[in-house]
Formats: C-alpha cells, sequence, structure tokens
C-alpha cells in the first residue's frame, strides 16, 4: 500500500460529512467466516447451491436445507468480529452521519458496535414462516432438529430470514440503501468482488451523484478499477490505519 494512497484515504474520511460503507463477504471471511460456496465443502461438497437457498430445494428438502443453516449459524457463534469490523464501528461512533450497509447475513457488525445495519442479504441469525412470515425464536431444539419448526400460527415451515435464490431483497433496506448512496459525499466499499447486482451497482449510483469511492480489497473487481481512491489489502489490516484507535 502506498502511504501517499493511505493519506489520501485518511483525508476523504475526516472532510466526509455524510458516508456510506458497503461491506462484502471479504470482511467476514477474515473472522474465519465461509463464503456460500466456500461453506460447501466436506458433507455438503455435492449438493446444488440452488438446493440449498432455494424455494424450490426447502420444497424438496426441507431438512436438508434446515441442517446446512444451522451448521452455518453454529459456525458463527464460534468466531469474533476482527479488527475491520471494530474500526467500522469506530468511524460510527466519530462521525455523525455514516450509514453501512452489508451484503453479509451474520451478525458480526452489531457485535463489533454497529447499530442500525441494512442487511440487504438478510440476517441468518433471524427465522421467519415461509407461509405466513411471522417472525420465529428458535429454541437449541430446533436448532439441532433434522426438519424445520413448524409454525404456530399456519403450521407452515420455519426458514432463516436470508435472501434465496430468485427472491427479492428486503425492499425497506433497499430503498434506504439507495437514497443513502444518492446523498453521500463518500462511499467506502470494503471487501465485495462486485458482481452481484443489485447492490453491485450501488457504488457506481454513488459516484454518478458526486460521491467520492474509496476500495478497499486484496483483488482488483469492478470497482476498484472504477474507485477514486483503491487501496489492495486486507480490510482488518487498511481499515485501522484509516480509523486508529
Amino acid at each position: 500500500m502506498n502511504e501517499n494512497t493511505i493519506r489520501q484515504a485518511i483525508e476523504a474520511i475526516e472532510n466526509a460529512d455524510r458516508i456510506v460503507i458497503l461491506t462484502g463477504a471479504g470482511v467476514s471471511a477474515e473472522s474465519g467466516i465461509q463464503t456460500f460456496r466456500d461453506a460447501q465443502s466436506g458433507m455438503w461438497a455435492n449438493f446444488d447451491p440452488m438446493k440449498l437457498a432455494s424455494q424450490d430445494g426447502f420444497a424438496q428438502d426441507g431438512g436438508l436445507v434446515w441442517r446446512w443453516y444451522m451448521e452455518r449459524l453454529k459456525r458463527l457463534g464460534e468466531v469474533q468480529p476482527n479488527p475491520a469490523h471494530l474500526a467500522i464501528a469506530r468511524l460510527q461512533k466519530q462521525k455523525r452521519d455514516v450509514t453501512l450497509i452489508t451484503q453479509n447475513v451474520d451478525d458480526l457488525h452489531e457485535r463489533a458496535g454497529s447499530q442500525a445495519v441494512l442487511h440487504l442479504h438478510g440476517t441468518i441469525a433471524r427465522f421467519h414462516c415461509n407461509e405466513c412470515g411471522t417472525a420465529h425464536l428458535i429454541s437449541a431444539v430446533e436448532m439441532n432438529a433434522d426438519q424445520p419448526p413448524v409454525c404456530d400460527l399456519c403450521l407452515g415451515r420455519i426458514r432463516p430470514s436470508v435472501v434465496w435464490f430468485g427472491e427479492m431483497l428486503p425492499q425497506h433496506e433497499l430503498q434506504q440503501a439507495w437514497q443513502a448512496v444518492r446523498t453521500c459525499d463518500l462511499m467506502i466499499v470494503i471487501g465485495t468482488s462486485g458482481v452481484v447486482y443489485p447492490v453491485a451497482e450501488l457504488p457506481f449510483a454513488g459516484q454518478r451523484a458526486g460521491a467520492t469511492i474509496l476500495d478497499i480489497n486484496p483483488v482488483a473487481t469492478p470497482i476498484s478499477e472504477m474507485a477514486n481512491i483503491s487501496l489492495h489489502g486486507n480490510a482488518g489490516e487498511v481499515l485501522p490505519l484509516l480509523v486508529p484507535q
């Protein structure tokens, strides 16, 4: 990383009045959270992702889908927020207007101290009925069950509150994200590949609206190529330099 580029990024943060932060799988991966594809290892290696994260897959074998997500949820409980999560939470406390948008379904941002996180792909630790939409708190017994629990109201099956293939993103959160992007003066994009739409369009929309785009990623992506400032490195190493304790 170039010292001049780091200084440029620090100045952009200091001078910004309205900041949007967008985080992707790379941030959680540094805590040991497997990406969706990486999690298809071991006993899950031979399963089609469409069978693990779609309405058709849930209809065909709800038990398989339930066990897959419960294993991921248990692994989430074994990891901790990393320095990137903590730096983002510090920035939210230091600056008055910071909107945090994430593609990640874990709760590591919240556990690091961030609040009002916009989860555009849902949250794996929350559950609702697949039929009537009623929220559901699962028990330890249900977490370890072979089949999804049944809704008390309509007898539909309970599912994790994540966005599956073919489903719409949560519209309220998405509208809030678009509004924040269109009115920010700095957008920090961290650990996302920039290929999953419509979320990948957010940085481009921010730039069209006049925002400075700061990209942090170990490898070049479509976003780093269009960014005003690009820092190549792990988020847990870069962000503490930009937002020191």
